[in-house]
């Protein structure tokens, strides 16, 4: 069988991430005696600075995780909410008065509350064990004295030059030369303004003790100079989507008021393995659905297909026509709202009924379905595909193009992405997480502090009265979905994840395939073949959605192409290594070994371990 790299195996502690430097972070962090918490904290703080075009610390992040041991999250998952919310100003009615039937997708009016910085703090004070200069140092030395840029940072400022030269100064100064040219992939790139705010965090943190001096540095950021900072930034209007100039709605008070929370999972069971996912303020029960409607579809029966790397196209078929359902179910029920009918999404007589659905051709509809008998509703641009929304410069998610290389518009914007990691010890603590957000394309780079704010607030309708209508202090339904599940006849642990918008669930669902259902390990699994369909509405601007649409890596092979346009499939075939950037870390106490393994695709993320 073919892989790119083996399973990493080993006993001391794995960490794999979308960037080696990264990677390495986590692995260091662990080798001076830091934990799996605390080992993801310095990991995720390098990922603001070597990846910015696809995090940064004016993102968020979603984190689940189990500990070993004893004490209240011992041999459980949790879910550690890092989304920030909606601002106290920006309603509906707000956004109507500037003549706008979306959020933009960049700029300052689709701005949450930065929390990915609180969620990597809150997560090192109450689970971590080393004071935050030690997590903190690998991204304040890469910042400082110089990281090697990544080919994709320095594609991505080159597409937004223009832009910035002309719209968004500030990004200009950090990014471009004088002469306005953008820098070149390799050489040592420096964000010294990065770097001092860094320094300022860890000048804060000052305390009687380890948790007291992080309290002081989430104060110093949310309370402090941080939103200071981004109060002043945001009241001075800049070019975004609509074409026009307009200043922000977030202030230092919604930062001040903003805390990262504990939340339990949504857990169901597939095969033995209780697979936890984050709430439906995220899009993460969307794979447990999914999972539940594919349990019993000819094709995937335990070990069919053992051993083979690519699924036949009925399998393909009956994923695509179970995701187009689940997403259905996610435009018409998912948001921040107490009411989600997720007892009845998860359902087994509403699964039978939705798998009853699972036809032998492609739908070219959105199906979303009637739990509990409460009759959907969609927003006017899903009802009215063809309505008055312009495919303007949206700054979307997804990781790569239809032609499998990464997104760039028309008029040299670049959509945005995400990043993951994921980090097991040797005491049974283990760490999934998708930061994202905060890109350096989607804002204007707020110059005392080195960053720009998210721009998440686009994924919010403004319609009114749907789950995920915009509404002061919520948070908008996210794409962000780390995944932890945990066999319950051995107690294995599996942490996994990957970038890519809309996408994300479905490549993860591949992984998933193929590492539990064809018996491929880690490194094989994400190695597999992957697909997608676009065929239901964009989380990002401008929305969009593509009936019939699946994108497939090549390496699924011409007759499964063939026999998916027999079945009234679109088929995109995207280049043969192209779709997903997966990583997953493992602990099985029934042999004592770890294991990692990390995606091949765009030759930067690693896995690391011993």
């Amino acid at each position: 069988m073919f892989t790119t790299r083996p399973e990493l195996a080993g006993t001391f502690g794995m960490v794999a991430s979308t960037h080696w430097l990264a990677s390495s972070a986590g692995m260091a962090t662990l080798e001076a005696g830091g934990n799996a918490f605390d080992a993801a904290v310095a990991a995720g703080f390098v990922l603001h600075v070597v990846e910015p075009h696809l995090n940064g610390p004016g993102g968020e992040v979603p984190i689940v995780f189990a500990r070993g041991g004893s004490g209240g999250f011992a041999g459980r998952a949790a879910v550690l909410s890092g989304q920030g919310v909606a601002p106290g100003a920006a309603t509906i009615d707000a956004f109507e008065a500037l003549g706008l039937e979306l959020v933009p997708g960049t700029g300052l009016l689709a701005a949450t509350v930065p929390g990915a910085v609180g969620a990597w703090l809150t997560l090192l004070r109450d689970h971590g064990s080393l004071p935050l200069d030690a997590v903190l140092r690998y991204a304040v030395e890469y910042a400082e004295s110089g990281h090697p840029l990544s080919p994709r940072v320095a594609a991505t400022v080159a597409s937004v030059s223009e832009h910035f030269s002309t719209h968004w100064p500030t990004s200009a100064a950090t990014w471009l030369a004088a002469d306005g040219a953008p820098p070149a992939a390799g050489r040592l790139f420096r964000n010294t303004a990065l770097a001092s705010t860094y320094r300022r965090l860890l000048d804060a943190a000052r305390g009687p003790s380890r948790e007291a001096g992080i309290d002081a540095a989430l104060a110093a950021w949310y309370s402090g100079f941080v939103a200071d900072a981004i109060d002043v930034f945001s009241r001075r209007p800049v070019r975004d989507d609509s074409g026009r100039d307009h200043a922000g709605f977030l202030t230092g008070h919604d930062l001040a008021s903003w805390r990262a929370v504990y939340e339990p999972p949504v857990t169901t069971d597939w095969r033995g393995w209780d697979v936890s996912k984050a709430g439906p303020w995220s899009q993460g029960p969307a794979l447990l659905q999914t999972l539940a409607m594919l349990d019993g579809v000819p094709g995937l029966a335990p070990g069919e297909g053992a051993g083979q790397q690519a699924p036949p196209a009925e399998v393909v078929h009956a994923t695509v026509e179970a995701v187009k359902l689940a997403m259905g179910d996610r435009e018409a029920w998912y948001g921040d709202v107490p009411d989600v009918p997720l007892d009845h999404l998860l359902d087994p007589q509403y699964t039978a009924a939705r798998r009853a659905l699972l036809g032998d051709t492609a739908s070219l509809t959105l199906r979303p379905g009637a739990p509990d008998g409460r009759p959907p509703r969609l927003p006017r641009h899903v009802t009215n595909p063809s309505g008055s929304f312009s495919a303007g410069a949206g700054v979307g998610e997804p990781t790569v193009a239809r032609t499998g290389e990464h997104i760039t518009e028309r008029d040299g914007t670049t959509r945005g992405d995400t990043c993951h990691v994921d980090v097991v010890d040797r005491w049974g603590n283990v760490v999934s997480a998708t930061p994202s957000g905060g890109w350096l394309q989607s804002s204007p780079t707020i110059p005392e502090l080195g960053f720009p704010l998210g721009t998440r607030a686009q994924m919010f309708w403004l319609d009114r009265g749907l789950p995920n209508s915009l509404a002061p202090g919520k948070r908008p339904r996210t794409t962000l979905t780390p995944t932890l599940a945990q066999d319950r006849s051995t107690g294995r642990w599996l942490a996994f994840g990957t970038p890519g918008g809309d996408q994300q669930e479905q490549w993860q669902l591949c992984f998933w395939l193929a590492h539990t259902v064809r018996g491929l390990d880690l490194q094989a699994a994400i190695d597999a073949p992957a697909w997608h369909t676009t065929a239901f509405p964009s989380s990002f601007y401008p929305r969009e959605t593509v009936p019939g649409e699946v994108v497939v890596e090549s390496r699924v092979g011409d007759d499964v192409v063939a026999d998916l346009r027999r079945r009234g499939h679109t088929v995109v075939v995207a280049d043969a290594w192209s779709l997903g950037r997966l990583s997953a870390v493992s602990a099985d106490p029934s042999t004592g070994l770890l294991t990692a393994a990390a995606n091949p695709r765009g030759m930067q993320g690693y896995a690391v371990g011993r």
